[in-house]
């Protein structure tokens, strides 16, 4: 009984289905059906790398509902052959204007620098970089220390600060899975001004690279360390004794006091009495 019960459910649905489909084709081909509008869009065949110089092979074009399209899309990949990508593109994504360098303005390295910025590379180890997580994308501050001027003290400055880390070695990005990357090279974004003081500083004293949380931008203006600051009880350089020439005084013997003296007379008797 409950076979038979389960069989009629499934027949009426299966002649349900049939029959819903049934209508919908046909009013489909009714003159006069709605038809959705579409137009190409250019989006990448294959993950695309930064730096990459686009090739025809890494695209290709497909049909979007027009009412969908990012702003600055693009339909024709003659549009987007020859240019550098500036940011990573993942297969299937859209080729959008932010992702590719300016027209002319060439692929790899080049094409990263914004203008009125610099690329300068710092010879790094193991310790410098941070045990490698310096990578691209990621943000630190450049320590010196030296001898600064004629002085034997050791210091460590802090040369400057938040600064972005666009290539180790000859990579541009960072390891997919965000595994740390040995390189003896790391190259950073500067302006011509702080490109100055890194080249000094790597020709001055020995440079040491401090990572930064991408989110913390803030300026700490950190004061410089010497080498006495950083150990406890060390004795100050003892004051330079004085020695003042002691001049000989004369004791002055005070003045003796006044005597006054009085004469008294008395009759014929005459007597002096002195007062003092």
């Amino acid at each position: 009984m409950n076979r038979n019960r389960l069989f009629l459910i499934g027949l009426v649905a299966l002649l349900l289905g049939g029959f819903v489909s049934f209508l919908v084709y046909k009013t489909l081909q009714k003159p006069g059906a709605a038809v959705v509008a579409s137009e190409g869009v250019v989006v990448a065949a294959d993950d695309i790398q930064v730096g990459t110089k686009i090739a025809a092979s890494d695209l290709r074009v497909v049909q979007f509902p027009t009412g969908t399209l990012p702003k600055g899309f693009y339909s024709k990949t003659s549009q987007v052959v020859g240019r550098g990508a500036i940011l990573p593109i993942a297969a299937g994504e859209f080729v959008l204007p932010n992702r590719l360098a300016g027209e002319n303005s060439g692929y790899g390295l080049p094409s990263l620098i914004p203008p009125g910025m610099r690329a300068v590379s710092v010879r790094v180890n193991d310790i410098v970089a941070v045990a490698g997580f310096v990578i691209p994308g990621t943000h630190v501050d450049v320590l010196l220390t030296g001898n600064p001027g004629s002085s034997s003290e050791q210091q460590t400055t802090t040369v400057l600060e938040n600064v972005a880390v666009i290539a180790t070695g000859q990579k541009l990005e960072r390891n997919s899975a965000g595994e740390p990357q040995s390189t003896p090279v790391i190259t950073l974004l500067v302006s011509p001004d702080d490109g100055q003081k890194l080249t000094l500083a790597s020709a001055q004293g020995h440079i040491q690279l401090a990572l930064r949380n991408p989110l913390d931008t803030k300026q700490e203006n950190v004061a410089s360390v010497t080498s006495n600051s950083l150990y406890r009880n060390v004795p100050s350089a003892a004051a330079p004794v004085v020695h003042r020439a002691k001049h000989a005084s004369a004791a002055v013997a005070p003045p003796p006091p006044s005597v006054y003296s009085v004469q008294v007379i008395r009759g014929s008797e005459k007597k002096d009495v002195k007062d003092f």
